[in-house]
Order: C-alpha cells, then sequence, then structure tokens
C-alpha cells in the first residue's frame, strides 16, 4: 500500500454521506471529494440509473469511499476552518449570515405582497363599468 492509500481525507464522511443520500444520483458527494468527472458521469446518468448511487451511499456509510486523492474518507466530523478562526466566530458568522438572510427573506415577502396589492388593485379597477 502507497502512503495516500492508508491516509484519510480532509473531508468529512458525514457531509459526503449526507450528500450522498440527499444528491447522490446527482453525484453531490463526489463533487465534494473532487472526482469531478465521475460526478458528472453520476448527474448525466442519474446515478447510474440508481444502482451506482445505492453502491456509493454504502460504501461512504461503511468508510471506504475514497477522495480524489485516493485517501479514505472516513473522519464524520468536519475539518477545521483552514483559516484557524476559533469555533465560537464561525458560529457567531454563520448566525450573522443566518440574520442577514432572514432580512432579505423578510424585504422580499414585503416586495410580493406590495406587488400583490398592486395587481389586485389593477384587476379591482379594470372590472369597474366605465362611466
Amino acid at each position: 500500500m502507497t502512503e495516500h492509500e492508508t491516509s484519510v481525507s480532509p473531508r468529512s464522511r458525514g457531509v459526503a454521506f449526507t450528500l450522498a443520500v440527499i444528491g447522490g444520483v446527482f453525484g453531490l458527494h463526489r463533487f465534494y471529494t473532487g472526482k469531478r468527472e465521475s460526478g458528472i458521469w453520476m448527474c448525466v446518468t442519474v446515478g447510474g440509473l440508481g444502482i451506482w448511487y445505492l453502491y456509493d451511499v454504502i460504501i461512504v456509510a461503511a468508510g471506504e469511499f475514497r477522495d480524489a486523492e485516493g485517501r479514505r474518507v472516513t473522519r464524520w466530523e468536519i475539518a477545521e476552518d483552514p483559516t484557524g478562526a476559533p469555533a465560537e466566530w464561525r458560529v457567531d458568522a454563520l448566525e450573522e449570515r443566518i440574520r442577514s438572510l432572514e432580512a432579505e427573506a423578510g424585504e422580499l415577502a414585503e416586495r410580493l405582497d406590495f406587488a400583490e396589492r398592486l395587481l389586485a388593485k389593477q384587476r379591482e379597477k379594470d372590472r369597474l363599468p366605465h362611466g
């Protein structure tokens, strides 16, 4: 065995498994682990008509799936942030992004409500008899 065959991938098996279950027929777990070409083939063949998809789900769950460099994807946890930021900072940043998304969603909902009221007003105006 060579060194890269025994080494462990920095990719998370938990993330790969979740992607394999949810979007495995489209090869999402293969894109995540750097296997772009086979990910494209999975997407084109819809997971090998389901057979390739099921095989990959089992292999990922068993911890035998390998990334693009041939390293086994075995760790369930997510690797540390490459920037070295403490976990609290990453959680704070995520919370801030979620708050920002909530604010944007609220603003979009208000705009949609306004547009619906304008359309309803125009429809009502078109139904009234002229004169």
